[in-house]
């Protein structure tokens, strides 16, 4: 029945104490055709050799011109569901987070929720760049967290369609993909807990990372050639907000909720650039710490890369049951989104 869909929330004193939330589902999808260093590399003038002494990128997958967002996302969704064993009629919020919508309205959100017949959830988009899946997480699990029932959070991205081809700094980095998650109660599924959560964004920095036409401020102009219609990234500005700013952030949010980074065994980041990464974890300085990359593989995936990383490491067992695991996603904005979890 209609008045049975959606998500209802509770602001009077009395609503129901905060209980722990913990990821019960996970799943991910890339599309089948790898694309090759030496093929995105020939129009921008590098090679195989040039990317990976850059990147540590060997491949990445681009969806083929049918497919869109929603596409990849309810492949990624549909495997975290069967994961959990919760059916699409029992989520209760759905959020999308992706930079690269089926469409500039309706939210992909809503087109999902129709694909994967979660007709009962209340579906929306939410754009934080690269670190959107972090912010969508966060977010949510302070839903569930005083609401209960079930939620699912999916990071899609299909950066193959605004990229220039012959800007070596941008085309080389990107993959498309999806990755999702189900949350519920911890007092009723078992699963990694969501320990705490920070998002800070940079405003001053808005213009580092960015994709200058095709809003309000510039529409689309009838050359189907023009530069500002595809991403744009500076890219040394980048690596160093990475290497400066975020192991600080990083630092300072672990000291808020009162963990000792010698705890943290298991990095989760973004998967932006594998040498850029490397020299992260270098800044950080965290002893005992195992990052886990898939940027070799996929490539920067966007939004997707962290929920993608993340099914893989579950898939795999590649964590210790007891184990404090950061998941850390930074992009335009700038912004950062971390999240702590315990396995």
């Amino acid at each position: 029945m209609l008045a049975e869909r959606g998500l209802t929330l509770e602001f009077a004193p009395t609503s129901v104490p905060p209980q722990a939330v913990s990821i019960i589902g996970t799943g991910s999808y890339v599309p089948e055709r790898a694309v090759s260093n030496d093929e995105v590399g020939g129009p921008a003038g590098v090679d195989d050799a040039w990317i990976r002494r850059k990147t540590g990128i060997a491949s990445r997958r681009w969806a083929d011109p049918s497919s869109a967002t929603s596409d990849l996302a309810a492949r990624a969704a549909t495997a975290a569901l069967r994961d959990s064993g919760v059916d699409p009629s029992e989520i209760k919020l759905l959020v999308v987070a992706t930079s690269t919508p089926d469409h500039s309205q309706p939210p992909t959100a809503a087109i999902l929720q129709d694909m994967i017949g979660a007709e009962n959830a209340a579906a929306y988009d939410l754009n934080s760049v690269c670190s959107g899946f972090e912010f969508a997480l966060n977010s949510v699990t302070q839903l569930i967290a005083t609401t209960g029932g079930y939620a699912l959070v999916v990071g899609a991205d299909l950066y193959s369609r605004i990229l220039n081809p012959t800007d070596r700094r941008t085309v080389v980095l990107f993959g498309d993909g999806a990755g999702a998650v189900v949350l519920g109660l911890s007092s009723e599924s078992p699963g990694p807990t969501v320990v705490a959560g920070k998002m800070c964004t940079y405003g001053h920095l808005s213009d580092v990372i960015q994709v200058p036409m095709g809003g309000s401020r510039l529409p689309f102009a009838g050359d189907p050639t023009d530069e500002l219609r595809y991403f744009q990234m500076a890219g040394r500005d980048v690596r160093s907000f990475v290497t400066t700013t975020l192991p600080g952030v990083i630092r300072a949010f672990l000291s808020e909720v009162g963990v000792d980074p010698r705890e943290v065994r298991h990095l989760i980041p973004h998967q932006a650039n594998g040498v850029m990464l490397d020299e992260l974890v270098t800044a950080m300085g965290f002893p005992d710490l195992t990052h886990h990359l898939v940027v070799e593989r996929y490539a920067n995936t966007g939004s997707a890369s962290i929920p993608l990383t993340l099914d893989i490491v579950r898939r795999e067992s590649r964590v210790t049951e007891g184990d404090l695991v950061l998941m850390a996603g930074f992009g335009g904005g700038m912004s950062v989104g971390l999240t702590l979890l315990r396995w």
